[in-house]
């Protein structure tokens, strides 16, 4: 179906052509402006970035893995289309992913599609660097976060990106120098907005203090993993940061590798899965054979999904974006169809009753 923006006249929901009357939009016909370019296909939600003024899909894109591994340039526009036709307007990189590829990759996919710059909300992530053993090619220093961030720019083929992640906390990096080096990416209007990455609360409050002190602009996001086995920093930890300085979330790893999608259960894995790669070998040990237990929870959590009339995927997603503190949820794949299934869990969503929320973590467990 149409999704009619939040601003669209409760009238215009039988699909009939109407005129804006009020002033930002008169004369703007809804399927002009709403369907023009795409027709999404469920209802998607846009949330605020923490405190800021953006809104971003609270599902978005990443191209984490997939991008320069098991995608290309092809592939991945079909991906973004689709995405896009959902109302997916969030989209994810990082320097180190494919060692610059994957930025390459989106880069000239988002040129192709020739997808209006200011329609979509473009992020990437600095401190891995992309590849080189350099000393000076990495971490959090104001020569590597300025030459790095112009780097992905030119990789992503644009002359900003909307957010600018710090992948990592550096020990090595003085946490003002830092601050202050994404301040003057913002001030030269390489990024609007700059947050961080699997900081902790300490690091993220620090650099709000020295902020503050200093006048210049703090974090506003946080880019932490957030999936049902993984809970304890955003639930917990981050805790005093939503209140006092409103720190928004674009979570990664939703469905765990793909074990809370149930594919790998009993062990098993399936050709052409994440796990079944050569480079992913590793982390099929780590999950399927040391994490066992979590595939035992995930059949369990199957009833759930039936119950809900959704895949297991689409409960896991769901549950993320539930947390009101989560702006978006970074969702990943490798085929239309993935995109599809995961968009689904928009309609799962209001479906999590407190009294289905309370049945999932009588299996999952919490916390605490």
């Amino acid at each position: 179906m149409t999704y009619w923006p939040s601003w669209a006249p409760d009238h215009c929901a039988d699909h009939t052509p109407q005129l804006f009357t009020s002033s930002s939009h008169a004369g703007t016909s809804i399927e002009h402006v709403a369907a023009a370019r795409y027709t999404f296909l469920v209802k998607m939600e846009y949330r605020q970035l923490g405190r800021t003024g953006l809104k971003v899909s609270c599902l978005g894109y990443g191209f984490w893995v997939t991008a320069g591994y098991q995608t290309g340039v092809a592939e991945a526009k079909e991906l973004i289309q689709k995405c896009l036709d959902y109302g997916v307007n969030f989209f994810d990189n990082a320097e180190v992913y494919a060692n610059g590829e994957a930025e390459k990759i989106m880069g000239q996919a988002l040129k192709e599609l020739e997808v209006p710059r200011n329609e979509v909300v473009l992020t990437t992530k600095i401190f891995f660097g992309t590849g080189s053993d350099a000393p000076t090619s990495k971490g959090l220093s104001r020569k590597h976060i300025i030459e790095g961030t112009k780097a992905s720019l030119q990789r992503l083929q644009v002359d900003h990106v909307d957010v600018l992640y710090c992948h990592r906390p550096d020990p090595n990096t003085p946490i003002e120098e830092t601050v202050r080096a994404m301040n003057w990416a913002i001030d030269q209007g390489l990024t609007f907005y700059w947050g961080t990455s699997e900081w902790s609360h300490d690091q993220i409050a620090e650099a709000w203090s020295i902020a503050d002190r200093l006048g210049l602009v703090g974090p506003c996001v946080e880019q932490p993993e957030y999936n049902l086995f993984h809970r304890k920093r955003v639930e917990e930890e981050y805790g005093p940061l939503y209140g006092k300085h409103g720190t928004g979330l674009t979570t990664w790893s939703p469905l765990c590798s793909g074990i809370l999608t149930g594919k790998y259960s009993g062990g098993s894995v399936p050709e052409g899965s994440r796990m079944g790669l050569e480079r992913y070998k590793h982390l099929a040990q780590q999950q399927l054979v040391e994490k066992k237990h979590q595939l035992e929870l995930v059949d369990q959590l199957k009833p759930v999904a039936d119950e809900l009339g959704c895949s297991l995927a689409q409960l896991a997603l769901a549950w993320c974006a539930k947390n009101p503190n989560v702006s978006s949820v970074i969702t990943g794949s490798t085929k239309v169809s993935q995109v599809e299934d995961n968009m689904g869990a928009l309609k799962v969503i209001p479906k999590l009753t407190d009294e289905v929320l309370k049945k999932i973590d009588s299996i999952v467990g919490t916390p605490s």
